[in-house]
């Protein structure tokens, strides 16, 4: 214990205890009190509400005992008023007995008969009238039960009286049930006034405990644990200073031989000069290049491979990152002519002052080396065969387009030249002296005219429809469609199911263009069909196109190889066509049952 005033000596705890019961013995004062005023309340509430039921009740009662006595001015046989004479009689008891309970208390109605002043004075001015109507109701009982019974007219005083007091009972009785009311709302006024009382007082109480009590003993223990841990801190230090030198020197002696023995059995791990010569070098290093006469003149680079151009390279790293530092991946050759792939790690630190080594830290990676080159390998491989393959799709393609333009050449120069030759030499040969000669030639013109225009149309429509451009690819769809079955006298119908009529990109357009035209003149030139239908719907962002037909289908397993570029060029151009445009193409065919091309081409990007 210290002497500066602050410690928690005997006295200041005697002091303490003393102000802690005080504080606690008036709170539980406090606490007692309020629950003996409450409950009193509630037992007086209870009673006034009792009281508050019967004074209420008594009302109804006279109202009621009134209307039995007059209901005898109506009941003329004796049976009858006698029946009416026992409810009178019962309610005439209730009435009376509520009547004396509420002024002199009753344990079984629940009245404590405890009226003030006020209301004392209002039952003695309302007495006499109760005694006028209670007089005549038994007055009517004596009379029904008189024997021989008595004529109506021995009633009709007694009847008159209650009826003359009723009003004047009624009028008083309100009265008294309104101070019954006014008198509990007083009550419970003085309730709440002395709840909030109790309540400042408690709050009083406990704001001077927390300021003459709580507040200063916190501070004084505050002060008290602040001296305490300073002198514990102080009597630390000076324990551990003693043995501070000898406890970091065995730790660190510790620390240094589970580290080497780590590194010595889970890592391949080395330590070298700064020109390459071997300081030490781990069991698990060793055992991978099986290096077992270790000698200070060995060289590092000599341990890890045998290759000569290996050995200059590990040479060249260590010479150029002896200061720096550097991590990366190199290969080297055990004794055994084995390949050997390492992620190495070259990091430089001094050992002492005036000593300086280079640690190499290592790890063996050549399963996944080998697995990467030969990833690469394959790579490699499955880049030219798919540079292969499309040169021989290009070049097929390019062999098609010569084909096309040779054969609209032909086209040109066969049929269109040849009746242009033909137009010319008539026009030549017209003489228009001879009229006859000259009109049949002039007929015959007008036929080879007709013919040209529709070759020209043709040639044209093979090339690019104007549809396309002007109008999108339903009406081009549709153009096509409607030309072919002209020219070929196939049933060729297009049906727009959803009504398909957005443009899309004009790129997609002319690749679908080409890919419905390809599709339709396979089926006319090698599916022998009779009727193709085009049918168009679309969702959201899908347009689908389907083309089917009735001819004698194939079998699909025996084109698989178009992927490849063998054969099938027709099919290979369309499915390079939808792979440009992001779309899918399906083929779904069956000897003797026709062919199905599909194809789903994205109409939103």
């Amino acid at each position: 214990m210290t002497n500066n005033g602050n410690s928690l000596d005997q006295r200041t705890f005697d002091r303490l205890s003393r102000l802690y019961i005080i504080a606690l013995s008036t709170i539980a004062l406090s606490v007692v009190l309020s629950q003996i005023l409450v409950r009193k309340h509630l037992n007086d509430q209870q009673s006034d509400s009792s009281v508050i039921n019967v004074a209420g009740r008594q009302r109804m009662l006279s109202q009621k005992l009134t209307k039995e006595i007059v209901s005898l001015s109506t009941e003329n046989t004796p049976e009858e008023r006698i029946l009416l004479k026992e409810k009178i009689k019962q309610t005439l008891n209730v009435w009376e007995r509520s009547h004396y309970a509420l002024q002199n208390g009753n344990d079984s109605l629940g009245l404590p008969g405890k009226n003030s002043v006020i209301i004392k004075e209002k039952f003695e001015a309302l007495n006499p009238t109760f005694n006028i109507i209670s007089n005549a109701s038994k007055s009517i009982i004596e009379k029904i039960e008189n024997i021989p019974p008595l004529p109506l007219s021995a009633f009709i005083d007694d009847i008159e009286s209650v009826k003359g007091n009723e009003g004047h009972f009624l009028l008083v009785m309100d009265q008294i049930v309104n101070q019954y009311d006014l008198e509990a709302d007083a009550k419970v006024s003085w309730l709440r006034k002395l709840e909030l009382l109790l309540m400042a007082f408690t709050i009083l109480i406990l704001l001077g405990e927390f300021l003459f009590i709580f507040w200063p003993t916190a501070k004084s223990v505050k002060s008290t644990l602040a001296e305490l841990l300073i002198a514990e801190k102080k009597a630390k230090k000076m324990a551990f200073d003693a043995d501070e030198l000898s406890i970091s020197k065995e730790k660190s002696i510790k620390e240094l031989r589970a580290l080497s023995y780590a590194m010595d059995e889970t890592l391949l791990f080395a330590r070298i000069t700064p020109n390459g010569a071997l300081v030490h070098m781990g069991k698990k290093f060793s055992r991978l290049f099986k290096f077992t006469k270790f000698s200070s003149s060995a060289n590092f680079s000599d341990i890890l491979s045998i290759n000569e151009t290996e050995q200059l390279e590990i040479e060249n790293l260590i010479a150029k990152y002896k200061k720096t530092g550097w991590q990366g991946e190199v290969k080297a050759t055990t004794r055994d002519s084995r390949d050997v792939w390492l992620e190495m790690a070259i990091i430089p630190f001094n050992p002492t002052d005036d000593k300086s080594e280079l640690l190499i830290i290592a790890s063996e990676i050549t399963a996944r080396k080998v697995a990467q080159i030969e990833i690469a390998r394959l790579t490699k491989e499955s880049f030219e065969e798919r540079m292969n393959q499309q040169k021989v799709i290009s070049s097929k393609i390019i062999e098609n387009q010569e084909k096309e333009q040779n054969r609209i050449a032909k086209d040109v120069h066969d049929g269109i030249g040849q009746m242009l030759t033909g137009l010319k030499y008539n026009l030549e040969s017209i003489d228009i002296k001879d009229i006859n000669k000259t009109a049949s030639k002039i007929e015959h013109l007008k036929e080879l005219t007709s013919n040209i225009i529709k070759g020209v149309r043709t040639a044209t429509f093979n090339l690019t429809p104007p549809e396309l451009s002007d109008h999108g690819i339903v009406p081009a769809i549709t153009k096509l469609t409607q030309e072919l079955g002209k020219l070929t006298a196939k049933h060729i119908v297009l049906f727009n199911k959803t009504d398909f009529n957005q443009r899309l990109d004009s790129l997609v357009e002319i690749n679908i263009y080409r890919i419905v035209q390809e599709a339709i003149n396979n089926a006319i030139k090698y599916a022998d069909s009779t009727h193709i239908l085009v049918s168009l719907s679309h969702s959201e962002n899908i347009l689908s196109i389907v083309i089917d037909d009735n001819g004698k289908g194939f079998d699909p397993n025996k084109v698989k190889n178009v992927k490849n570029g063998d054969g099938g060029m027709g099919l290979t151009f369309m499915r390079e066509r939808i792979k440009y445009i992001d779309g899918r193409l399906f083929l779904n065919s069956e000897i003797d049952k026709g062919t199905r091309v599909t194809l789903n081409i994205p109409t939103t990007d």
